[in-house]
């Protein structure tokens, strides 16, 4: 018999998890990759179907063609579907009240068709894992999914070669993830699962092992897509206001209304959207480039988490009233819920966190910034427990697994997990430390990350392998170092892989590779894991105690860096544009560069220095030298267009 595995079948990102040896976990690709995205590429007619990341980096080029949140139209009617969501960069049919269908190159695909096709990969990314035939598979569906679109997944994994054992609720599945089969009797969990189209709230009790769902409430037409789109558009806005094209805020995807550059430009706008929100769940502000939007117009601007928060904030606020009716149906005060445990990806985001603490009467927890990494450590005070200790986005896969081990007979007594104590990362430039695993990862666990050279024809790479919750790199421990050499190139080019895999027994494998010519080293560490107990509690009230100067010391350790690049660009551009400026012009730009220069002097020894003050000064300097920048840019385009023979 075939081995069942577990599958989240994701709007954005749909992963493939199995149970090996006792231990649940998501299976990587070739490239290491756990998380694959539910985007879909058509070629011309006739060549099969791209899936995954290569589709989605396509996406920005060909839009059109390119596939992408069709969870949301599973099991639909065409009558059904909102004006809301056809703000894709894709055409879809909704023409009568058939079943929604997306017409490329002269063939009406259904949404059950192209998730199959995602369904596919994952079918061959667990074989590939396995070596051998997999035919069997439990997959997840929201909670609030109605029997048409439950059909719809499994006509889904059919198509994509699977007997489809069951179709588990996410909610089920992230608790069995979380481990909440464990807790006592009659014990009741609330599940908050916002992932990129779909929110519900269920709320379970654990009755002899068995979970019993008591209520769930939801939305399927609500999710991180929302968020994505209203900063698109917020961005249009933005972008029409300074002088640039017309993408026409809130059109929808019909070839009618969004032209098909209009359309490319929309992509390109939504993949920086997309981009800028994730990393504004653990950075304050972001600066979104969009250069040469038009042959003739780039647009940058700096958003903040705060002007994100106050943009999105009614769309998080939409799901209060799904939380509140799910309590109602199972006629349950908030306070006599034992857990709140957060699932899906939308959930990293530092809002929704405080909303569903607020709005659940949670006990204090700590919140997750840069490297300090404390999982489910809380500070129990009253109400329910905010539990994040696992990943949202790796939760219902991993229980889909584990259900998919029951079914197999496996779990007869269930196994403790071990898990990584401290979280484990590298040194960057400056001195940081950047987080590759968290505190609390499962193991078996593979992460990676792509890394960069900070200096002109770097012809090797320090790697520094580290364990810990501080920002800094000097105050967490030293598991190694090793160095991965290549050829130099210019700053900002060269591309360095860096992965961490820890085995079963808890052994840590670095892995450094050249991208350019596929040079490699891997190094063995020493465990991971076994560490003592004293030393995990000692390093964890290090970082809580040290939290707010650490955090200071990132700020400024990043504001420094940004200001020796700001420092080194305007010197450069100077020396080129020597000819083109006037005197006068250039005497404002050195005097606001000399502030610059002022303000990173305020640094005392390793202490951060005036950070408020560099940043007003790096603010002055970007804001005097826009007209530089834009003849660098004007010269750029002036140089493309001669080296295209467009121009004498």
């Amino acid at each position: 018999m075939s081995k069942i595995v577990g599958i989240d079948l994701g709007t954005t990102n749909s992963l493939v998890a199995t149970v090996d040896s006792g231990i649940p976990l998501v299976i990587a690709d070739v490239g290491g990759a756990r998380l694959t995205p539910s985007v879909v590429w058509f070629p011309a007619a006739g060549q099969p179907p791209v899936v995954g990341a290569e589709a989605n980096r396509v996406r920005l080029i060909r839009p059109a063609e390119t596939a992408y949140s069709v969870k949301r139209f599973m099991g639909r009617r065409a009558a059904d579907v909102t004006p809301e969501e056809l703000a894709v960069t894709y055409p879809v049919n909704i023409t009568g009240n058939g079943p929604v269908t997306l017409p490329v190159h002269g063939k009406n695909w259904t949404p059950e068709e192209i998730s199959a096709e995602v369904l596919k990969k994952l079918r061959v990314v667990a074989e590939a894992y396995f070596g051998e035939a997999v035919t069997r598979a439990v997959i997840t569906v929201p909670a609030y999914f109605n029997d048409a679109q439950r059909n719809a997944t499994k006509k889904a994994g059919e198509l994509a070669g699977f007997t489809v054992e069951r179709i588990l609720n996410e909610p089920t599945a992230a608790a069995l993830a979380y481990g909440l089969d464990k807790l006592k009797e009659r014990a009741k969990i609330a599940v908050y699962d916002l992932g990129g189209g779909t929110f519900d709230l269920s709320i379970l009790e654990l009755t002899e092992g068995v979970f019993q769902v008591l209520a769930t409430n939801g939305n399927t037409r609500l999710g991180g897509d929302d968020l994505d789109r209203r900063l698109v558009e917020f961005l249009i806005e933005k972008i029409t206001v300074s002088g640039g094209p017309n993408l026409g805020a809130g059109a929808t995807s019909q070839s009618a209304a969004v032209p098909g550059k209009a359309m490319a430009q929309r992509s390109r706008i939504r993949e920086a959207a997309e981009l800028a929100k994730i990393r504004l769940s653990t950075e304050t502000q972001v600066e979104i480039s969009l250069p040469f939007l038009t042959p003739d117009f780039s647009f940058t601007i700096t958003l903040t988490r705060a002007e994100l928060e106050n943009l999105t904030r009614d769309i998080i606020g939409r799901t209060r009233t799904h939380c509140l009716r799910a309590l109602a149906d199972a006629k349950l005060e908030a306070a006599a819920l034992d857990q709140v445990i957060l699932v899906g990806g939308q959930t990293r985001m530092p809002l929704v966190r405080q909303f569903v603490s607020d709005l659940f009467g949670c006990a204090e927890f700590a919140e997750t910034r840069g490297a300090l990494r404390l999982g489910s450590d809380y500070h129990q005070a009253s109400g329910p427990q905010l539990n994040t200790s696992q990943n949202p986005d790796e939760a219902v896969a991993l229980g889909a697994a584990i259900q998919a081990e029951i079914l197999s007979g496996g779990f007869k007594n269930v196994l403790l997990l071990d898990v990584t104590p401290l979280s484990l990362g590298i040194e960057t430039f400056g001195g940081l430390m950047n987080v590759l695993i968290p505190r609390n990862s499962t193991i078996p666990v593979k992460a990676g990350e792509m890394f960069t050279t900070a200096v002109d024809q770097q012809r090797s790479m320090l790697i520094h392998v580290l364990q810990g919750e501080r920002e800094r790199a000097k105050d967490n421990w030293s598991l190694g170092k090793f160095i991965l050499e290549f050829a130099p190139l210019p700053r900002g080019l060269a591309r360095v892989g860096v992965q961490f895999e820890i085995d079963a027994n808890g052994i840590l494998h670095a892995l450094a590779r050249d991208i350019q010519t596929g040079h490699e080293r891997i190094v063995e560490m020493k465990s991971a894991v076994d560490v003592a107990d004293e030393a995990v509690q000692q390093m964890v009230e290090e970082s809580v105690e040290h939290a707010f100067t650490d955090l200071a010391a990132r700020r400024w350790i990043e504001a420094k860096l940004k200001a020796n690049e700001v420092l080194t660009a305007t010197r450069n551009a100077l020396t080129a544009c020597a000819e083109d400026t006037e005197v006068a012009y250039r005497e404002k730009i050195q005097t606001a560069m000399g502030e610059v220069t002022a303000a990173l002097g305020t640094e005392a020894g390793n202490e951060a220095g005036d950070l408020k003050r560099l940043q007003a000064a790096i603010a002055a300097l970007d804001e005097i030298t826009k007209p530089l920048a834009e003849l660098l840019m004007d010269r750029a385009m002036e140089a493309l267009l001669r080296k295209r023979g467009l121009l004498q």
